[in-house]
């Protein structure tokens, strides 16, 4: 470590007559910001235990012991055991694989679908933005509700109708705010230069335009990540997530609030596993806008 890690944001330097600023990297902005690195330790730790935890088990998430139900924690059942005698401690860790893997997946289908149906839409204009915008306004203005509900009539409930449901609408806000972004950008003058020397429009929008997006894109990407997870729990919770016997995070809180009088350990576990995962996600996204936009952090 030394000095510069403890300077401002920016600061201005002098070498004989010549004054320039000095900036500190990405890594220097996120170390700054103790609530970022709590966030990543978070969702690592969150990845880690998600891989590793089922397997220190030796229980799986489906054993059923009716001996052995309603038992409080211990160091048997670390999480204590549920009303059909389950290790709670096994259905939470395997349930951070559903919800973890459903956010993960999520992301994606943002990152590779929003930033392409945006991109084309912003740089293209015209009509072609016009028609395009059109669709995600009507698809934006569909509850993301009606889809589950629809595509578990024709798929049948599960992660399938979720996933598609997720593919269908949620990467319409990324596409939003991709357009914005390179409808400025392309307006710059190296833009124009690339246009006039002949470079396909296709390379322009790859290799010159959406580099310069990158900022709005990974901070949507980081945001919308929990997102998911919070939305999967609230199906699961209401009935239109995964099937018994397999455990979210969702399928779990719903399981416990029914016993939550009695046994409430049944209910705070999982309900701890989803806030301390959203709120490291939130940490997170704060970092990477401290990263990207430095002004925010001297706020």
């Amino acid at each position: 470590m030394n000095r510069d890690d403890f300077l401002p944001i920016e600061r201005d330097t002098h070498v004989g007559d010549v004054s320039f600023v000095v900036r500190p990297n990405w890594w220097q902005r996120f170390k700054r910001n103790r609530l970022a690195v709590i966030g990543a330790c978070i969702i690592i730790t969150m990845i880690v235990l998600a891989i590793i935890g089922p397997m220190v088990s030796p229980y799986s998430y489906a054993d059923q012991s009716l001996l052995e139900a309603n038992q409080g924690p211990s160091l048997v059942h670390w999480f204590g055991t549920d009303t059909l005698g389950r290790d709670i401690y096994t259905r939470v860790m395997y349930g951070a694989r559903i919800s973890l893997t459903i956010g993960i997946v999520a992301g994606l289908l943002n990152l590779v679908i929003g930033v392409m149906y945006g991109g084309v839409s912003g740089y293209l204009g015209g009509k072609v933005d016009y028609i395009m915008m059109a669709i995600v306004d009507v698809l934006y203005g569909i509850p993301l509700l009606l889809y589950v509900i629809l595509l578990m009539v024709i798929i049948g409930p599960g992660l399938t109708s979720i996933f598609a449901a997720l593919g269908i609408a949620y990467w319409l806000n990324m596409a939003r705010i991709v357009r914005s972004q390179i409808m400025k950008v392309k307006e710059e003058e190296y833009v124009i230069a690339a246009e006039s020397m002949g470079i396909p429009k296709w390379r322009i929008l790859w290799r010159h335009i959406l580099p310069n997006c990158v900022g709005p894109i990974i901070i949507t990407l980081t945001l919308a990540i929990p997102e998911a997870i919070f939305t999967e729990a609230f199906l699961s919770f209401i009935g239109l997530g995964v099937n018994a016997p397999m455990a979210s995070w969702g399928v779990l809180a719903a399981e416990g609030i029914s016993s939550m009088r009695s046994y409430p350990f049944q209910l705070i576990f999982p309900a701890l596993a989803i806030s301390i995962t959203m709120l490291g996600f939130v940490f997170l996204g704060d970092g990477v806008r401290n990263i990207f936009d430095p002004k925010e952090g001297d706020r």
